[in-house]
């Protein structure tokens, strides 16, 4: 008896799609749902009998009609050829999404509040329980994991699906690791309450990876597996790869325990850049120096422009929008990462 997830992650499924582009430049916005159709293949092949989104399915919680009505769609596809659909909505969702079609499909759940669902294939009953991202988590987390009810329902395995940042979880290329925060989840609240499950699935974090041992080192009793985010939406995850993770839930025969696998299947992306480049070459200079480095690229990499100083005068100019277009191949996604110098550099922490 076994069941089988496709768990995916912060898709953010409309960042830099504009319904109504101002400047005709090249856009990220369809990588993105190209990313979520290739995490998607496998239902189409038979191979999954649930899939479980973990959060920030949207790139911000006020979308347009049009985004809700080209996501919720293809949701409601894989619904009615029988894959059932949980979604839990996380912080870029959390109050302006319109979720009214999807809570009437009999297929899709979403973990709006706390709630636990019990899914039954081939004989197996599995019980997914979790509660949409919240700000007090840390304060917040045993209650809201109660309230899930998670232990009143009978079912042959537990997981509990979360969009929270959890203790000992890292990002970035400085290897940042949430310790503590207001929506940070204790290691010591999950290593109380999670010994019933047989894994927590969560989002928000983008990076892939798994936790299985708190900030002490003491192990936890079920490994928290971050699928990380299907694309990069900053500089900061250049080296990361993106994917989806393919989950399976066995017992052999009716008695004994269940066991649980897991696969991160990687995705393709466009190649993203870190480019240091010094304005204080003067405009001309500077102009012939970035028409050749990006020229050096990949035709469709992402290319964030570092600057070693404030720029002015006509380096300035070289640098705006209209000019970086001029001077990079078609295709090309260049943009400046103005105030951040490169003596004086910030990692973005997600």
């Amino acid at each position: 008896m076994s069941v089988r997830l496709l768990v995916l992650s912060d898709t953010h499924l409309g960042f830099d799609l504009p319904m109504r582009p101002r400047v005709a430049r090249p856009r990220r916005g369809e990588d993105f749902f190209a990313a979520f159709e290739a995490a998607l293949a496998p239902t189409s092949r038979g191979e999954v009998d649930a899939v479980v989104h973990l959060g920030d399915l949207f790139f911000r919680s006020r979308i347009s009609a049009a985004l809700a009505t080209r996501v919720f769609t293809r949701l409601a596809e894989l619904a009615d050829s029988g894959v059932d659909v949980f979604w839990v909505p996380g912080n870029h969702e959390r109050s302006g999404v319109p979720r009214g079609l999807l809570l009437d499909h009999p297929r899709i759940h979403v973990f709006d509040r706390p709630r636990t669902v019990v899914l039954r294939r081939h004989g197996f009953g599995l019980a997914l329980a979790g509660f949409p991202f919240t700000p007090s988590a840390r304060a917040d987390f045993r209650a809201l994991l109660a309230a899930t009810r998670h232990d009143k329902l009978e079912a042959d395995a537990r997981l509990l699906c979360l969009h929270q940042a959890v203790e000992g979880a890292r990002v970035g290329a400085q290897e940042f690791t949430f310790r503590d925060g207001a929506e940070v989840v204790r290691g010591a609240d999950l290593a109380a309450t999670t010994a019933d499950f047989l894994a927590v699935l969560c989002g928000h974090v983008h990076r892939a990876q798994v936790v299985e041992h708190d900030l002490a080192g003491h192990p936890l009793p079920a490994p928290v597996i971050y699928p990380g985010s299907t694309e990069r939406t900053s500089s900061a995850e250049r080296d990361e790869v993106k994917g989806f993770v393919n989950l399976g839930i066995e017992r052999d025969g009716s008695v004994g325990p269940a066991t649980i696998r897991w696969d991160f299947h990687p995705l393709a992306s466009r190649p993203m850049i870190v480019l240091d480049v010094d304005p204080r070459r003067g405009g001309p200079a500077l102009a012939v120096h970035l028409r050749s480095a990006l020229a050096a690229l990949a035709p469709r990499s992402i290319v964030r422009l570092r600057l070693a100083a404030p720029p002015s005068g006509d380096a300035i100019e070289v640098l705006r929008a209209a000019s970086l277009r001029a001077l990079a191949p078609a295709g090309m996604e260049v943009s400046v990462g103005w105030g951040q110098w490169s003596d004086n550099r910030t990692a973005d922490p997600r």
